[in-house]
């Protein structure tokens, strides 16, 4: 049942022009599922670019109200597992292998043996790009230090997966350096895990909804939300994260809606520090 409604989804989102699909180890069974549906309906090599991640261990067995969800661990010998892993299900699909929210205090990024792994994988052919997806207070030092980030003077990393939202565009400054370093950059989280959607039912941004309201002028938030991602040069995937044919839809039509200065200027009064943001983004039930 599952598998049937994500392949769905899928074709709704092939024929909507989508061409990138990301994935991850922890992600329950998404590379499974992405897999059989790129096998059964014969997608063309050129026709989808797959990125998935490594680094968590889904541990939840599919009940939402699990204790724990996932579980962290960015080791050389997590990221051999799981590359294996990821390989026996995508095959020649895995372009794009990204470390799961990497960060300063890890320790990942300097950890030589690893970061040796990673590029010789590159070099093998287990994947074509290597990346690594940030998350926290401290992603503008993850980033940072990524972009320093060499093995025998090759650049380590070809893309980066940012959390960018018009509630938290603090990495915008260092997300157009690594564009222009030549960095795939793929935004996450571009409706604040649903603070940026009618569906938001927080007291506490009963403010933040009559303000995007106020923007709207009949357009719908999540649709808002996306055009100012788009608006950004520097961004060269956004995902989406629709779970429906409907958001999908919704999702698709933001590249048709432009935004005028006055209401990027809006836009810009709901930012939140980042500190704020990422404490209240803790704060949110799992979903």
């Amino acid at each position: 049942m599952l598998c049937a409604r994500s392949a769905e989804l899928l074709d709704v989102a092939r024929a909507a022009g989508v061409r990138y699909f990301d994935v991850a180890r922890s992600y329950g069974r998404a590379e499974e599922f992405l897999a059989r549906w790129l096998a059964e309906g014969r997608i063309a090599r050129e026709q989808a670019t797959v990125g998935s991640k490594w680094g968590y261990r889904y541990t939840a067995g599919w009940a939402k109200e699990a204790p724990v969800h996932e579980q962290k661990e960015l080791s050389l010998g997590r990221f051999t597992s799981q590359l294996a892993e990821s390989r026996a299900l995508l095959g020649k699909w895995l372009d794009l292998y990204q470390i799961h929210s990497a960060t300063v205090e890890s320790g990942s990024l300097d950890d030589q043996p690893l970061l040796r792994a990673l590029v010789q994988g590159r070099r093998d052919g287990a994947y074509r790009a290597l990346g690594l997806t940030l998350s926290g207070a401290t992603s503008a030092a993850t980033l940072a230090r990524a972009l320093a980030v060499r093995v025998d003077g090759e650049r380590v990393f070809d893309v980066v997966q940012a959390t960018f939202n018009c509630l938290e565009p603090s990495l915008a400054p260092l997300l157009q350096r690594a564009h222009d370093a030549g960095l795939g950059v793929v935004t996450k989280e571009v409706f604040a895990n649903g603070r940026l959607t009618d569906v938001n039912a927080r007291p506490e941004d009963a403010p933040l909804l009559a303000h995007l309201r106020a923007l709207a002028s009949g357009v719908s938030f999540d649709r808002l939300a996306l055009a100012f991602v788009l608006a950004h040069p520097f961004v060269d995937v956004a995902l989406s994260g629709a779970a429906t044919a409907p958001q999908l839809a919704s999702h698709v039509a933001a590249f048709e809606l432009s935004l005028d200065d006055t209401t990027r200027r809006a836009l810009g009064a709901v930012v939140e520090p980042p500190e704020r943001y990422w404490t209240t983004r803790a704060r949110l039930p799992w979903s």
